[in-house]
């Protein structure tokens, strides 16, 4: 399996868990192993991104500083700290956004590699495009706000 390769799954992966980790949040539900899972897939889709062409600075490595400071300070709210106080919505959010960055990034790779969605968004700045960026956007705020509201998991003794 390549690098690349091995990047992929564990985006989906990451997205998958992550999106179930998401709807714990919103059900007032720890979900530990999807959580564990979430992080662990999450953390590895950023840290594989590093090392894949093309190299050098660019935008898609800025999202993956962006998402491992999110992760390692969701994973230090979660696991070190017991999300005592505000580490609960600290959490949260950065659980959240980091999902999000996934999502966006996935919905890069989506329009910029499949024929179907490159066909309506060849240059990624066409309104197919950006309307879904702002839907999965609006999509992300509103579970995050609502997340941040509902998810109060049991205290930790």
């Amino acid at each position: 399996m390549s690098l690349l390769q091995f990047h992929v799954i564990m985006s989906l992966i990451g997205i998958g868990s992550g999106l179930i980790v998401a709807y714990g949040l919103l059900t007032r539900r720890s979900l530990p192993a999807w959580t564990a899972l979430f992080l662990v897939t999450t953390i590895l889709t950023s840290a594989t991104g590093f090392p894949l062409p093309p190299f050098g600075f660019d935008p898609a490595r800025a999202v993956g500083i962006i998402s491992l400071v999110l992760l390692a300070l969701a994973v230090l709210a979660l696991y070190v700290l017991r999300l005592a106080g505000p580490w609960r919505w600290i959490y949260v959010v950065t659980a959240t956004a980091a999902l999000y960055l996934n999502v966006f990034v996935g919905i890069v790779q989506a329009f910029g590699k499949l024929p179907p969605l490159q066909a309506l968004a060849p240059t990624q700045s066409e309104a197919p495009f950006v309307v879904v960026q702002l839907v999965a956007l609006a999509a992300f705020i509103a579970i995050g706000w609502m997340a941040v509201r509902t998810f109060k998991p049991a205290p930790a003794i």
